[in-house]
């Protein structure tokens, strides 16, 4: 089975409460609205963030995003008003910190996940 794009999806109580957290999250405002209920943002050529009206699933999401330095992702964020400073190591080399959405929706953010 070939796999083109992998989509990731945050239910929310309400996609316009929402979007402004992801905005800060994310450094920019949704990519597309293809419905009211629904925003996207194109966070790489094949994978997709879907924040998505859905209050009965509403903050059961676990996201995981990595990136290359995680104290510099810490410190951009912390400019946006978004702070953690519950900074785990896993395995040998693994930094992460996990940040809530408004709805409790955990976005971790990962360091050399694969060693």
């Amino acid at each position: 089975m070939e796999i083109a794009r992998v989509l990731m999806v945050a239910p929310v109580g309400s996609v316009e409460t929402a979007m402004p957290w992801y905005e800060r999250l994310l450094g920019r405002p949704a990519d597309v609205r293809p419905m009211p209920s629904l925003a996207d943002w194109h966070l790489t050529a094949s994978g997709w963030l879907h924040v998505f009206e859905d209050a009965e699933r509403a903050g059961s999401a676990l996201l995981n995003l990595e990136v290359p330095d995680l104290d510099a992702a810490l410190a951009e964020l912390k400019q946006r008003g978004l702070y953690t400073d519950q900074v785990q190591t896993g395995g040998i080399r693994t930094r992460f910190a996990a940040l809530h959405d408004p709805d409790g929706n955990r976005i971790t953010l990962l360091e050399n996940p694969v060693a």
